[in-house]
Formats: C-alpha cells, sequence, structure tokens
C-alpha cells in the first residue's frame, strides 16, 4: 500500500485554519495507506493545539476531493493475500472515527468526484460542502465490494430508503442528492471555494460558510422518493428486483435500478442490504467494526478481486461474479461475512470514543 510518504497529503496552517489538500491528483486523489497515517497524525496534533480553530479538508487539481481507496494496490495487495490491506482499512476507519468525533469544525469540499473512502473523509465532517460539480456515491457493488468507512451507517440514515437505492445501484449522485441523502449540509458554487478558504482563516466556520451558502438545486433523488420507499421496503434482494421491475412498467427508473442491481456482484448486493439493515441503531464505531468484518470476508472472496479487474485493471467490464445470480446466493454465505474474528477484530466499539 506504499510508505508514509507526506508529498501525497499536504498539511498547512493560514491563520487559525489548518488546511489537510489530499495531492495525488493524476488518480483524482485516491487515498494510501501513507495518506491515511499522515491525517491520523497531523489532525490529533491539530486537535490539541489551540492555535487551530477549524479544519479544511479539500483535494489538489480540478477532478475531485477523493475516488476512494486505491483499489489498484488493493487489487495487487490481494494477490499477495490481502495483509496490508487489512491494515490499511483499519487505520483508515480509525481516521473515520476521529473525523466524526473531532472537537473543532473540520470542513470538507466535497467539490467534483467524491467516491467511498473520498465519502468517509468528508461525510463524517461537521462541515460538509457541496457544489453543482459533486459527483459522489458508494459504488462498491460494481467491484464486488460493500460500502465501508462508515458508509453503510449514512445511508442507513437516509429518509426512507433512499440509501438503500443509494447503496444497492452504486448511482453517482449530485451535490443536490448529497444534501437530500444527509450526506452534506451546504452548498456553495465551485468558484466561491477559494474565498471560503481564505475566509476561514480568520473567521469561524459558521460565519465563513454563511457569507457563501446558496440555495441548492432540485435533488432528482428526492422526486423519486415515491417509487424508491415502496420497491426497497423489502429485507430480501430478489424480492427488491421483482418490486422494482413491477414499478418499472409506470416508472423507468424503476425499471433501470432493477437492471443495474443485477448487474452487480449478486454476493455484494445481498451482503450490503444486510449491512444496511443490521447497522441501524448502532454508533459509527459498531458500524465500522462491523463493516470491517464483511472486508475481510470480502478479501478472502473471489468477486472483489474479479470485480477490480474488470473495472480498472483488465477493463474489459465484464465481471464473471461467483456464484452469478442472487438466487444462487445462499443466505448462509451471507450470514458469514459478519461472523465474529476473534483476535483480529477491529475493536473500536469496546475502545470507546477515544479509540484513535
Amino acid at each position: 500500500m506504499g510508505a508514509l510518504d507526506t508529498e501525497e497529503v499536504l498539511f498547512e496552517r493560514r491563520g487559525h485554519l489548518g488546511i489537510v489538500t489530499l495531492n495525488r491528483p493524476q488518480a483524482v486523489n485516491a487515498l494510501s495507506a501513507g495518506m491515511v497515517k499522515a491525517m491520523l497524525q497531523q489532525l490529533a496534533a491539530w486537535a490539541d493545539d489551540d492555535a487551530v480553530a477549524t479544519v479544511l479538508v479539500r483535494g489538489a487539481g480540478d477532478r475531485g476531493l477523493c475516488a476512494g481507496g486505491d483499489i489498484v494496490a488493493i487489487y495487487k495487495d490481494m494477490l499477495q493475500g490481502g495483509t496490508e490491506t487489512a491494515e490499511f482499512w483499519a487505520d483508515e476507519y480509525r481516521l473515520n472515527s476521529l473525523i466524526a468525533r473531532y472537537p473543532k469544525p473540520y470542513v470538507a469540499f466535497m467539490d467534483g468526484l467524491v467516491l467511498g473512502g473520498g465519502v468517509g473523509v468528508s461525510a463524517h465532517g461537521s462541515v460538509r460542502i457541496v457544489t453543482e460539480r459533486t459527483r459522489t456515491g458508494m459504488p462498491e457493488t460494481t467491484i464486488g465490494f460493500v460500502p465501508d468507512v462508515g458508509g453503510t451507517l449514512l445511508l442507513s440514515r437516509s429518509p426512507g430508503e433512499a440509501g438503500t437505492h443509494a447503496a444497492l445501484t452504486g448511482a453517482h449522485l449530485t451535490g443536490a442528492d448529497a444534501l437530500f441523502l444527509g450526506l452534506a449540509d451546504h452548498f456553495v458554487p465551485s468558484e466561491s471555494l477559494p474565498a471560503l478558504a481564505e475566509a476561514l482563516e480568520s473567521s469561524t466556520a459558521e460565519a465563513a460558510v454563511g457569507r457563501f451558502v446558496q440555495a441548492a438545486p432540485d435533488s432528482a433523488l428526492a422526486a423519486q422518493q415515491e417509487w424508491i420507499n415502496a420497491a426497497y421496503a423489502q429485507d430480501d434482494a430478489e424480492e427488491i428486483v421483482r418490486s422494482l421491475r413491477s414499478l418499472g412498467e409506470t416508472s423507468p427508473e424503476a425499471a433501470t435500478a432493477a437492471d443495474t442491481i443485477e448487474a452487480k456482484s449478486p454476493t455484494s448486493v445481498k451482503v450490503t442490504l444486510a449491512s444496511l439493515r443490521r447497522v441501524r441503531g448502532m454508533s459509527l464505531e459498531e458500524a465500522l467494526d462491523q463493516e470491517y468484518r464483511v472486508g475481510l470476508r470480502c478479501l478472502a472472496g473471489p468477486d472483489f478481486r474479479e470485480g477490480i479487474r474488470a473495472q480498472v485493471v483488465d477493463k474489459d467490464r465484464n465481471p464473471q461474479w461467483k456464484p452469478p445470480t442472487l438466487a444462487e446466493v445462499r443466505e448462509s454465505d451471507v450470514e458469514g461475512y459478519f461472523a465474529p474474528l476473534g483476535e483480529r477484530e477491529l475493536g473500536l466499539a469496546a475502545l470507546g470514543v477515544d479509540a484513535t
């Protein structure tokens, strides 16, 4: 996963603002192990630094905040047993917990692409800014994985069944959709972000954001809430697809959602749905512990490796899922993803809120 390399993430203080810049623009700032370790160290230091009143996280370049974890590195590590990926996730989930409980305003510029692990370093913050350029989501079912970095908890708390729809389809969402889902707080035009960052140097986060925030466009996802709530009310993935097919007779979006889900990893779809249902009422740390169990089982299974191969290694976009259909994924197979890990447990919930 790479050694600690602070060139991949830059830290500076301007006035009372601590700035984190994810600095891998050629990879849309995908997170490496070194970046996560460096952020953990610096954020912990700033938490105790009276000279820092607010923290800002942003991405270098113009493509986005962060496209997620470095899945090519994960793929290579899986071929060697996945040990480094397990360590990377443990640190990443500790970082997610730290951000969620950060004692100072944590402002995230969710501009451009904000996917997977990018959601983890932004949507747990206290001041989450989206723009007209935002394209966010948890697309893990596309690569045979399951939403993590606390994403199952975030989406389980979205209005109605909108989070279930977003998780199972892996849809890219607009800034307005992110606001509707509860993944973000404010809409600011992208052209205003540099001025907002400058204002944060001397003003409180509340005052600075208040100067630039605007009304968001309408959310397309919110407009589809009626059929989404009806289709995804089931706790069985096959029933959800059948409901979508039925509703698709009058709603083309529902038919498209059914097609999309059936193209994903059947195992990932069923484990994702089970994760969303199980996580209700959990703390973030309990959710991260659950996601860690599921993630390690995905490392050991065939679909995660196959999904990355098809999407980003060979790029044939033709994954061969095992098993290939929802009907062939047994309930006992799904249950196995949630079994305790014994000595390998992440254990964030057991350590309490000061785990980081």
